[in-house]
């Protein structure tokens, strides 16, 4: 299916079958520095030069995985650490569907990984020099909702309590700030 036949997130995701290899099943015991870096821009670099191949991102991108010693790159033979700025991933699109509680938000990385915010994919906002919003893309794993996209997401808004400024989707709700 050529993407340009695509009229929505939804039905590219439905579409898609990209399935990521099972990086939280592998525990390798050689282990080393990729000499990589993702930067605040979600900008991949291999020793200080940029990665101008998408390929090769989305790539090595799909055997990123967050330990709790940090971001590796990880398969069944070895695991390389990897620098990363802020988040691993730039949620660069956004399109909703329905409205209410039955709302549903998608939204498209950087990498070209789609997700639906719900319980699953959930949207939080971090303060850290001001209001930073993320969405968890998979396995803690995070995409910094880039500005254009918040506020997109701003305007499917509703007052969710008293004081209480947030979207839904999938039933789910996610502050998003207070007044």
């Amino acid at each position: 299916m050529n993407r340009d036949d695509i009229d929505s997130l939804f039905e590219l995701l439905s579409a898609r079958g990209r399935r990521l290899p099972p990086v939280e099943r592998w525990h390798p015991e050689r282990s080393g520095d990729s000499r990589m870096r993702i930067d605040r821009s979600g900008g991949w670099h291999y020793q200080g030069t940029p990665i101008g191949r998408p390929a090769m991102v989305k790539l090595f991108s799909s055997v990123l995985r967050k330990d709790e010693d940090g971001y590796v790159l990880v398969t069944p033979h070895e695991k390389l650490s990897i620098e990363v700025d802020d988040a691993p991933f730039i949620a660069v699109a956004m399109e909703r569907r329905g409205e209410g509680a039955t709302q549903e938000i998608a939204f498209r990385t950087n990498v070209d990984d789609i997700v639906v915010a719900g319980g699953e994919h959930p949207i939080e906002v971090r303060n850290a020099g001001g209001p930073r919003p993320y969405v968890e893309v998979r396995r803690g794993l995070h995409a910094l909702i880039n500005r254009s996209v918040y506020y997109q997401l701003v305007d499917c808004g509703e007052q969710l309590a008293p004081g209480v400024f947030g979207v839904r989707s999938r039933g789910t709700s996610f502050e998003l700030g207070r007044f």
